[in-house]
């Protein structure tokens, strides 16, 4: 039985009610439905009809789209389905994760440089009420992953840093801050993503923490987030095998499941050992991270067997509704445990009031709340206040078009973007442009084609610029193995090798590590975001007309002695 009077549900009388006769109501395939949250990339209605009306799922997760889009999506749903839909967004780092014309707060590693804990509260408050104002009620945030392996390739910007207690007291106030606009929370990625260098998009990656060392890191951030009445978790499709043999000490290496299938991981450690009450939802269904330990037929209700309650995506629609079914026919799923995970979709559903109101947006309201100037200048103050001058080791800051007027621009950008939180990949024609606005004279780098002996002089190089700026936009998405750069032909014609003869500063837009790849650069800058906020900004502190005020919250050098020269 589950106690729909505590944490994090804290239901009444009446609500409780709702819950009983409403799941009492529902038949075996409609509380199948009640267990998929899928994707709404639109509002066209003969696919939003299919979701609410033919299938009567309990959840959608809205893709960006414009303001206007998003409102035509969220009313149709919630018009349409018999019971109020749980809608969510990726709300990591602000209204940008639902709406094109949301805010871009900051990342939350920009959060975390700001060295000011109550801006994660900022960032929560900007994603509750630019999200609750679009009918969103539910945040796929915060990310609660300590990025500890700094060869990580998803967690990187996304996190709020190295260091467990930043990021567990940045993902509370998050938590408390979203949560007070009636959004739910749903902290990510249980058990823990950033110990391995793999992304679990494309492997069932490994947190390989001794049960200690979890204890005292991930362990005390979803422990306080479940004492501060986070009301759901995303799990993972990370292994933890420390814990899985200690929970159940039978198992042999072969059986260590990842955490969105194992019984030990959700039922074991964060329902039994943390004692979390509320809705459990599985990462991405569509990862490999989820495939590849068991055939999709046995995995897809094993999820639900195991203690998850929502079952994030599907590979195939039809197929996977399909397994689900004959995974409640054939006993993978009790009807006990359907009813547990129904009841926790419900209840989370009534703690959010959905169903005393009205859930469709307001246009006007959200016109007004979405991108406002309001929460616009909090992203500046964001900017300003998380930059972060890594190393000063040629004290040639700041740089005035007087000094150094003639600037070799080197553009270092990856083609596939980011993940689609906001960030235009356009990021380096912007900053050019804002530096030909201050008085330089900004010539982009292009490397002379040929081979050995025909590249330009270093003479005509040293001639010709004061100068030279490396802007390196190269943001952490899904599906990728490494973010490194990589460097043009011939010969790695873009490297950094007038170092020592012209001066140069090197800014990454994006990834924190970059100092990898360029150690002996003797200026090095941290932005941690491309939004014209964050270059306006920049320009400003490369000038003189701000301070650096930003802290790094991980080890920009990489744990390398190089990288200090």
């Amino acid at each position: 039985m589950i106690d729909l009077t505590k944490k994090p549900f804290y239901l009444r009388a009446d609500d409780i009610q709702w819950v009983n006769e409403t799941l009492k109501k529902m038949t075996v395939d409609e509380k199948i439905a009640q267990l998929f949250c899928l994707v709404a990339y639109s509002s066209d209605e003969e696919y939003l009809d299919y979701l609410s009306k033919v299938l009567k799922v309990g959840g959608i997760m809205c893709r960006v789209m414009p303001t206007d889009e998003v409102i035509k999506t969220v009313s149709h749903l919630q018009r349409s389905s018999q019971i109020p839909m749980l809608i969510s967004a990726n709300l990591e780092a602000g209204g940008c994760g639902v709406s094109t014309d949301g805010t871009r707060f900051g990342c939350e590693m920009a959060v975390a440089a700001t060295g000011e804990y109550e801006n994660a509260g900022k960032l929560g408050c900007i994603c509750g009420k630019e999200g609750a104002a679009l009918g969103v009620n539910w945040a796929f945030a915060p990310i609660a992953d300590i990025d500890i392996n700094f060869r990580n390739p998803i967690t990187n910007t996304r996190t709020f840093g190295s260091d467990p207690d930043t990021v567990r007291k940045c993902a509370i106030e998050y938590i408390k801050a979203v949560q007070s606009f009636g959004v739910a929370a749903a902290i990510k990625h249980f058990p823990g993503d950033g110990v391995d260098e793999r992304d679990q998009h494309l492997v069932s990656s490994v947190n390989d923490m001794s049960v200690d060392e979890w204890d005292n890191t991930y362990g005390k951030i979803y422990g306080q987030a479940i004492d501060e009445g986070v009301k759901t978790v995303m799990v993972g499709h990370i292994m933890l095998p420390d814990y899985s043999k200690k929970i159940n000490p039978s198992l042999s290496d072969e059986e260590i499941l990842p955490a969105s299938l194992s019984h030990e991981i959700v039922s074991g450690l964060l329902r039994g050992r943390l004692g979390f009450n509320g809705l459990v939802v599985t990462d991405s269904t569509t990862m490999a991270g989820f495939a590849i330990s068991m055939d999709r037929r046995r995995a897809v209700p094993t999820a639900i067997a195991a203690g998850c309650d929502m079952f994030l995506f599907t590979k195939n629609l039809e197929e996977d509704f399909h397994y689900m079914k004959a995974g409640v026919e054939d006993g993978t799923i009790t009807s006990g445990r359907l009813d547990e995970a129904v009841t926790r979709i419900l209840a989370l559903k009534a703690s959010l009031g959905l169903h005393t109101k009205e859930n469709t947006p307001d246009i006007a309201n959200a016109k007004r709340i979405v991108g406002c100037a309001e929460h616009k200048a909090l992203a500046s103050k964001c900017a300003d206040q998380s930059i972060t001058l890594v190393k000063n080791n040629e004290n040639i800051l700041p740089v005035t078009p007087s000094k150094y007027r003639r600037v070799l621009f080197y553009c270092i950008e990856s083609d596939a973007g980011q993940m689609g939180y906001g960030v235009d990949t356009g990021a380096n024609a912007r900053f050019m442009q804002k530096l030909s606005d201050v008085g330089f004279e900004v010539t982009k780098f292009v490397p002379k084609p040929g081979f050995e002996g025909m590249m330009a002089s270093s003479e005509e190089i040293k001639n010709s610029y004061d100068l030279i700026i490396y802007s390196a936009n190269m943001a952490t998405k899904s599906n990728q193995t490494v973010v490194r750069i990589e460097w043009c032909q011939p010969m790695g014609a873009n490297v950094p090798t007038y170092i020592t003869s012209v001066p140069t500063i090197f800014i990454s837009l994006e990834n924190p590590y970059h100092l990898l790849d360029v150690p002996r650069v003797k200026t090095y800058i941290n932005t941690y975001g491309s939004t014209d906020e964050i270059l306006d900004a920049l320009v400003k502190k490369l000038v003189g007309k701000s301070e650096f005020k930003g802290k790094s919250p991980v080890d920009a050098f990489c744990g390398k002695w190089d990288t200090h020269l």
